[in-house]
């Protein structure tokens, strides 16, 4: 039964390329309009290629050459820290006509920026983007302050045909987060202390139930794990790529 189903799942929603550009691994996801590419670049960067457009999310220059990668017609800034917002990357996969969709506290620092806050919805060169909470509940400074407060940072939900794609950000599993529905492909972080444990992310899996998972920006923590928690939740499946 596991095996028809992940069968399934590959038919429907496409599975691993290979390496692409760089080295750097790839999945192509089928949707009703086309292919989705995903470029895994690591860390929490990724490379989405749709419809002829390209998508960079969290352009981290310290990952690789963007010189060698596409310039983007747009680009999706999660929050604040600078191996999120990088200004040098930024500036490299930038254009004159690249939309830079970002939270409310990264707007001084990037001219032109689109601002999205945290609920809010809007369609962008044709993609529909929908920004989601992304915060801490449990991890927290020294000092007592969460790593990522409530309202700064935010996750997307970005639609491509008839495929929702979830990027989290820099996250916990909370209450929004666990609100969501028809999530075809998630990407969750489990870069400790910072984000979420293994556990954290089973937790909100088994949950809003994701069809393809993702664990990215996962640092040193094992990815491993979250197959082993999540082995008695076929709904999702669990995909290990080069993310660290």
């Amino acid at each position: 039964m596991k095996m028809e189903m992940a069968i399934m799942a590959m038919m429907l929603f496409g599975g691993m390329t290979g390496l692409g550009q760089e080295g750097l691994e790839k999945d192509v996801l089928k949707t009703s309009a086309g292919d989705l590419e995903i470029t895994f670049v690591g860390h929490g960067s990724l490379l989405l290629a749709f419809g002829g457009k390209t998508l960079h999310v969290d352009p981290y220059s310290r990952l690789t050459d963007y010189t060698k990668l596409p310039k983007a017609e747009l680009v999706l800034i999660t929050h604040d820290h600078p191996d999120h917002l990088d200004a040098a990357a930024l500036r490299i996969v930038q254009t004159s006509n690249t939309v830079v969709v970002l939270p409310p506290i990264c707007a001084e620092r990037v001219t032109g920026g689109t601002v999205m806050t945290n609920g809010e919805v809007r369609t962008m060169l044709g993609i529909k983007v929908e920004a989601v909470p992304a915060y801490n509940l449990v991890h927290k400074r020294d000092s007592g302050r969460v790593f990522h407060p409530k309202g700064e940072g935010n996750g997307y939900v970005l639609t491509f045909g008839d495929k929702r794609i979830y990027v989290a950000g820099d996250t916990e599993n909370t209450p929004e987060m666990k609100l969501l529905q028809q999530i075809d492909c998630a990407f969750l972080p489990m870069n400790l202390p910072y984000t979420m444990t293994p556990e954290m992310v089973a937790d909100a899996a088994r949950v809003f139930k994701p069809k393809i998972l993702y664990p990215y920006h996962f640092g040193d923590t094992d990815p491993a794990k979250l197959k082993e928690l999540l082995a008695g939740t076929p709904d999702v499946e669990v995909r290990i790529r080069r993310m660290k």
